[in-house]
């Protein structure tokens, strides 16, 4: 078999600094396969997406990334529009996507060895519009009190770590209130959805773990839209639980379906995807359908 190149592109700061070692450990396991690797670390989005480029134009066999979702997402438009086979090695706070995949969050070393030894498979994108900017997204579409949730823990400047996004919780169950959706799916009239929350999922969990799009595919070429009616602060926290354990499509306050497109507005609308704030006051959702390969470790990822 022919030699492989290879880039691996770090961003050590993904993971609150963890990248940084995982990229080591992933740098030696691809160098004992014998393919041949440039490495290339940013230290901002900006510079990762720069870097992802250069490596788009040196035309290698794949294109190892180590990072979270964000950094990922950050740079999977110019590695997909380039067709070139991309593997995650996982070392964010959240690792959704990963975890979809069925990548390996703690062997970097296996996780990077994908790149040479593994098996592809072509995965969705999701696509995002609003305020005038164009995105894609991995994972989850966030959009109502989760959204504001995110939105609160980024204004906070203290306390440090999750504390702060314990205190981002509280101060917004104390402001709970539903979001007047008005959303409208795969090009029909927009309805009234006065709800909690709603998520637009192209794979099933976001938060690091959370199912709130529990079954959905990443490679169905459709997204799984999942929308809780309004909640008083109690019934929220009796439902809570339910959505960490995606046991909650039975609900009656919980509607499911599955869209391959939705407009959706609201005066107080604020939307996030792969945990990055996208866009405000009305968005626009859809898929591009196989858009990107992915090198799955061999026996996962069915």
């Amino acid at each position: 078999m022919a030699e492989l190149r290879l880039a691996l592109l770090v961003n050590p700061s993904a993971g609150k600094g963890r990248a940084a070692a995982v990229g080591h450990l992933a740098e030696r396991a691809l160098r004992e396969t014998g393919a041949r690797l440039t490495v290339l670390a940013g230290e901002t989005a900006a510079q990762t997406r720069a870097l992802a480029h250069r490596a788009v134009i040196d035309g290698p066999d794949g294109v190892v990334v180590v990072g979270g979702d964000g950094t990922l997402t950050g740079i999977v438009d110019v590695l997909a529009d380039a067709g070139i086979p991309v593997t995650l090695v996982p070392a964010g706070t959240g690792n959704d996507l990963a975890r979809e995949l069925r990548i390996p969050t703690d062997d970097p070393g296996r996780a990077a060895s994908a790149a040479v030894k593994g098996h592809a498979r072509r995965i969705d994108l999701g696509t995002i519009s609003s305020q005038g900017h164009d995105g894609l997204f991995l994972t989850v579409a966030a959009l109502g009190f989760d959204a504001k949730v995110s939105e609160r823990t980024n204004a906070l400047r203290r306390p440090s770590g999750l504390l702060r996004y314990y205190l981002a919780i509280v101060i917004e169950l104390l402001r709970l209130k539903p979001t007047d959706f008005r959303v409208a799916i795969d090009g029909g009239d927009a309805e009234r959805m006065p709800g909690t929350l709603l998520a637009v999922g192209n794979t099933s969990s976001y938060g690091g773990g959370m199912p709130i799009c529990i079954g959905a595919s990443p490679d169905d070429g459709a997204l799984d839209v999942v929308h809780v009616a309004p909640l008083s602060r109690l019934k929220l926290l009796r439902v809570f639980p339910l959505l960490l354990r995606g046991t909650h499509l039975g609900r009656r306050e919980v509607v499911h379906r599955r869209a391959t497109s939705l407009h959706v507005s609201a005066p107080d609308l604020v939307v996030y995807a792969d945990g990055e704030r996208v866009g405000a006051g009305e968005c626009t959702i859809g898929i591009r359908p196989g858009a990107v390969t992915m090198m799955i470790p061999e026996g996962r990822g069915a």
